[in-house]
């Protein structure tokens, strides 16, 4: 089992899932260290947390590898016991493939997928020199099965997965002690669908606010419980990470019906948007 002690880096860490996770490792002794492009809101949640433990926050575009990379030697520097490194951050892109343009896609990979690369690739030489030391990286259920209308965050969530996956079996391998846990969360109520992007096709703003609407009402999974999901299985040395009701059915889904699992799963999403 992985211990929750010394000291975390958290990406996305402003808000959503990565703040919850954040409240919950300092609850449970561990000294942070927190980025996100969203300064205010970072030191907003450092206020928060208070001095309980020592918490260092640091303005970080996860899209910039420079950015990442300085964030690493910072948050070592600041925590030389820093044994826990999640990289959460995430945006999401409304529209179909025909909707979204190369550049919006490339900004979504440059966030969702090459974020979560070069965070590993930046924090890995350190968590090497622990006796125990602990990744996460977070993918999604369209991480497993991927809905229309999300053509560029499925892309990116798969692509987090496999190399999270053979990362993992690089280092199992190696002996290493460092243990990668990779997360699916289902829908969880975070502001990701609000902040969206939207492709540079969609024209019609009701569409918009109806894709809003249809995830937040199946977001049952509350950010906390989502954080606590995530402890549980960097404690546990998960692989995978399930959260929620939804993901695992989803999961389940696809495993029995893995070429044909939309149109039932379809008919499950338009039961729930009508409340029966």
């Amino acid at each position: 089992m992985t211990a929750i002690r010394g000291a975390a880096a958290i990406t996305g860490a402003a808000s959503g899932i990565g703040r919850a996770l954040a409240i919950e490792l300092a609850g449970r002794g561990c000294d942070l260290a927190l980025a996100d492009r969203d300064e205010a809101g970072l030191k907003t949640l450092a206020s928060e947390i208070g001095g309980q433990r020592k918490v260092s926050v640091h303005r970080v575009d996860v899209g910039e590898a420079s950015d990442i990379a300085q964030f690493a030697t910072d948050a070592i520097a600041a925590h030389p016991a820093l044994g826990i490194v999640v990289n959460n951050a995430g945006v999401a892109l409304l529209g179909t493939f025909e909707e979204i343009n190369q550049a919006q896609m490339e900004w979504l990979f440059d966030i969702n997928f090459w974020g979560v690369v070069h965070g590993t690739r930046a924090f890995l030489p350190h968590l090497k020199t622990k006796p125990e030391a602990h990744i996460v990286n977070l993918s999604s259920i369209f991480g497993i099965i991927a809905p229309p209308g999300q053509s560029a965050y499925a892309a990116a969530k798969f692509a987090v997965r496999g190399f999270s996956e053979s990362v993992r079996h690089e280092l199992a391998v190696a002996g290493s002690p460092i243990k990668l846990s990779v997360v699916h969360p289902g829908g969880v109520a975070t502001a990701i669908a609000r902040s969206s992007r939207t492709g540079v096709g969609v024209t019609d703003n009701e569409r918009r606010s109806q894709m809003i609407e249809r995830f937040e009402t199946a977001a049952k999974t509350t950010p906390k419980d989502a954080a606590l999901r995530i402890i549980k299985g960097i404690e546990r040395n998960e692989p995978r990470i399930l959260i929620g009701n939804d993901a695992r059915f989803m999961d389940l889904l696809q495993r029995f019906r893995p070429g044909t699992y939309w149109a039932p799963l379809q008919r499950r999403l338009e039961k729930m948007a009508k409340g029966t």
